[in-house]
């Protein structure tokens, strides 16, 4: 039997639902059309977000392979706060842009009056593992180097993101540690992609799913490739697949009841607490993947947003 949906929630996708009934879904492995509907539907969300006066500001830096990564620096209204999150975006490792996701940005740097610092890492299958969390490790270093010229205190910088980005900040966390990186303050990880063996469908989930599991499958095989769910994938892809949590930074991580990483996300939060390391968890029933983007005015939406931003304001 299937889990029972937040009803406030569900009556806010139901747009969403009609305009994609009776549209067949994506096959395993579709890329282009799962771009597509993402644009459209990233687009839509946009219009709907308020103005915030958050000021954006364009650097550039360069990956391990010498490649050039943009990077947003987006600054709140008011005084400096000292600290930095270097934000992922989301989107399965295939979709996504800073620009899709620039007025969800600008929401959170608004709500938490926190710069945050976004790379415009490259995306499988076009550029595979090692290619994206390199980006995003890159940022990292590119924000240590220059915390004093931001105004940022080097010893208050945390990695977040939502999704594919929670599970690239994640993975940039251990980079940090095992490559002796820059100390961070915190790891924040909304509802964090992080094991590539979550391709098995739960009935418990029942069938509208905002991220599917055909979705998870296109997404782990397109960053893999021939290594997605066999034995040889590095935990720098994979967190999940880590074999050793200890030393990383206080951590968050939120995820709906109905999203297809709950159990996943649950057990990564449950070997953080075994390593020692300070977690915060949330897992809010009745609720599907990106919730909170797609119902943003339900009261569960309002409650999470608040969640996040009261943690990041403590950085």
């Amino acid at each position: 039997m299937a889990l029972p949906w937040n009803t406030e929630v569900l009556d806010a996708l139901q747009p969403i639902l009609e305009a994609g009934a009776g549209a067949p879904a994506p096959a395993v492995g579709d890329v282009a059309t799962r771009r597509a509907n993402s644009e459209a539907l990233f687009g839509a969300i946009s219009a709907t977000v308020p103005e915030t006066g958050v000021s954006v500001h364009e650097f550039r830096t360069t990956s391990a392979d010498g490649a050039v990564v943009p990077l947003r620096l987006y600054r709140p209204v008011g005084p400096p706060t000292g600290s930095l999150v270097v934000y992922f975006h989301g989107g399965g490792m295939i979709l996504g842009s800073l620009d899709s996701y620039d007025a969800i940005i600008k929401a959170n740097v608004a709500a938490a009056g926190v710069p945050f610092l976004a790379p415009e890492y490259r995306l499988a299958p076009e550029h595979p593992y090692p290619t994206p969390v390199e980006d995003c490790y890159a940022a990292l270093l590119w924000a240590a180097e220059n915390a004093d010229d931001i105004g940022v205190d080097g010893d208050r910088i945390a990695v977040a993101g939502d999704s594919a980005g929670g599970g690239l900040a994640a993975g940039v966390a251990l980079l940090a540690r095992d490559r002796q990186g820059p100390a961070l303050a915190r790891q924040i990880l909304v509802y964090p992609m992080l094991d590539d063996r979550t391709t098995s469908p739960d009935p418990a989930l029942g069938d509208v799913l905002t991220w599917s599991f055909e979705d998870n499958v296109t997404g782990w095989s397109a960053y893999l490739g021939a290594l997605a769910g066999g034995e040889e994938v590095p935990a720098y892809a994979a967190p999940a697949r880590a074999q050793d949590l200890a030393g990383l930074p206080r951590t968050y991580i939120d995820v709906g009841g109905l999203d297809i990483f709950r159990d996943e996300d649950l057990a990564y939060a449950q070997r953080l607490w075994r390593a020692g390391v300070e977690t915060e968890i949330h897992v809010h029933p009745g609720v599907p993947h990106a919730f909170e983007v797609l119902a943003g005015q339900a009261d569960v939406s309002r409650r999470v947003l608040a969640d996040r931003a009261r943690y990041i304001a403590q950085i």
